[in-house]
C-alpha cells in the first residue's frame, strides 16, 4: 500500500480511502465488518463517513453508518490508533438534520459530540463540512447559468465562515477533532477559509473532497492546482461516477439491488446520453487492455497529479477486492492516450 501526507497535517493516509455510505441501507453490520477487516488487511488506514449516511439519505438512515463504524470500533479498540477516521457535518437543506439549518459554530460543536457518541471514539481525525451553506457548482449545477454568484452576500458568507472556523477551533482545542477539511466546495471557499485562518490565528483546512472522475473532472486543473500549492489534500469521491463507469448501467440497465434502483434525492442526473456514450468507450478501452472498467477508472484517478487518496465504496466483497486491485495497476502511455481521446470528446457528459 502506498501512503500520502494529508495536506498540511502530519497524517499519512493510504492512497485508498474506504467509503462507507452504503452501510446502513445496502449493507448491514456484518457486511461493514467484513469490508473494514479486509481493507485493513490490505493496508488501508483511511475511512470516510458522515452523519448524513447512509445514502440515499433519509430520517430513517441518518447516523446509521457512523453507528456501524462505532460498533466495529467497540470490538476493535486496539486498532483505533491505526486508523484515520474522517466524518462530516451535513450542510443545510435536510429537514431531519437540525431542521435544515445552515452550519454554524455552535452546530459544529453539537454535531461533533453526536458523531463521537455514534462512532464510540474520543476523537475524530478529520472533521469535514459536507457542503457549504451557500450554493456551489456541484451536484449537476456546474453548467454556466445554473448558479448566480452575484446574488451571494459575500460579506455575510465570510462572517458565517469565521463563526464555523471558530467552532472547529473550539473542538480542536478540546481534543475532539485533530484536523478539519472541506467537501463539495470551490477555490473561493478554500481560499477564504485560508485567509480567515491566517488573519485570526485559527486552524486551516487540510483537505477537500469533491466529486471527480473520468465523467466529472471539472476540478482539473484550477481547483487541484490550488490544492497543490496551498497544501490541501485532494480526495476524489465517486471516482466511478456513482457506479456508471463500471458499465453496469449502460443503455438503461438497472441490476437488481444496485444504487440506481433506489430513490435518489438529486435524481439520476449522471444518467445522460453523453455519459452513456463515453462509458461505452471507456469500457472498450479497459477490455482491450485486460482491465475491468472499474480498474481503468480508478487507476486513472489515482495517477492524476494532486490526488492524495481516492474514496472508494463497494456493496459486496468482490467489488471491494476489484477496486483495491485497481490501485496496483499502472496505466501505460498507450492506455492514457486512448483515455485522453475519449475525454476530449466527452469532457463534461453530465
Amino acid at each position: 500500500m502506498q501512503f500520502s501526507r494529508l495536506g498540511r497535517s502530519q497524517l499519512n493516509v493510504s492512497r485508498i480511502c474506504l467509503g462507507s455510505m452504503t452501510w446502513g441501507l445496502q449493507n448491514n453490520q456484518h457486511d461493514a465488518d467484513e469490508q473494514i477487516n479486509y481493507a485493513l488487511s490490505r493496508g488501508v488506514n483511511f475511512i470516510d463517513t458522515a452523519e448524513m449516511y447512509a445514502v440515499p439519505p433519509s430520517p430513517q438512515t441518518y447516523g446509521k453508518t457512523e453507528a456501524i463504524i462505532g460498533n466495529w470500533l467497540t470490538r476493535h479498540k486496539e486498532k483505533r490508533d491505526q486508523l484515520i477516521i474522517a466524518t462530516k457535518i451535513a450542510g443545510p437543506g435536510l429537514s431531519w438534520v437540525r431542521n435544515g439549518a445552515p452550519i454554524s459554530g455552535q452546530s459544529i460543536i453539537e454535531a461533533v459530540d453526536d458523531s463521537l457518541a455514534r462512532l464510540n471514539t474520543d476523537y475524530i481525525d478529520v472533521y469535514q463540512l459536507h457542503w457549504p451553506n451557500r450554493s456551489t457548482p456541484h451536484f449537476a449545477k456546474h453548467q454556466p447559468g445554473e448558479i448566480n454568484f452575484s446574488n451571494v452576500n459575500s460579506e455575510q458568507e465570510t462572517a458565517d465562515m469565521l463563526d464555523i472556523l471558530q467552532g472547529l477551533a473550539h473542538c480542536i482545542e478540546a481534543g475532539k477533532i485533530r484536523h478539519w477539511g472541506l467537501s463539495d466546495d470551490t477555490t473561493w471557499g478554500i481560499n477564504t477559509y485560508l485567509r480567515l485562518a491566517r488573519e485570526h490565528s485559527l486552524p486551516a483546512p487540510v483537505s477537500i473532497q469533491n466529486e471527480f472522475s473520468l465523467l466529472h473532472a471539472k476540478d482539473w486543473p484550477y481547483l487541484i492546482e490550488n490544492c497543490v500549492h496551498e497544501d490541501i489534500a485532494y480526495l476524489p469521491w465517486s471516482p466511478l461516477a456513482a457506479g456508471m463507469l463500471t458499465g453496469k448501467y449502460i443503455d438503461g440497465a438497472r441490476p437488481a439491488g444496485s444504487r440506481w434502483t433506489l430513490m435518489q434525492r438529486q435524481g439520476l442526473f449522471r444518467d445522460t446520453k453523453y455519459s452513456n456514450q463515453a462509458t461505452k468507450l471507456y469500457v472498450d478501452i479497459a477490455k482491450s487492455h485486460g482491465l475491468t472498467p472499474a480498474q481503468l477508472a480508478l487507476a486513472w484517478c489515482n495517477q492524476v497529479d494532486g490526488v492524495t487518496s481516492t474514496i472508494i465504496g463497494a456493496t459486496n466483497m468482490s467489488q471491494l477486492k476489484e477496486n483495491l486491485n485497481a490501485f496496483e495497476q499502472s496505466l501505460t502511455s498507450e492506455v492514457l492516450e486512448e483515455i485522453t481521446q475519449v475525454f476530449k470528446q466527452y469532457p463534461a457528459p453530465f
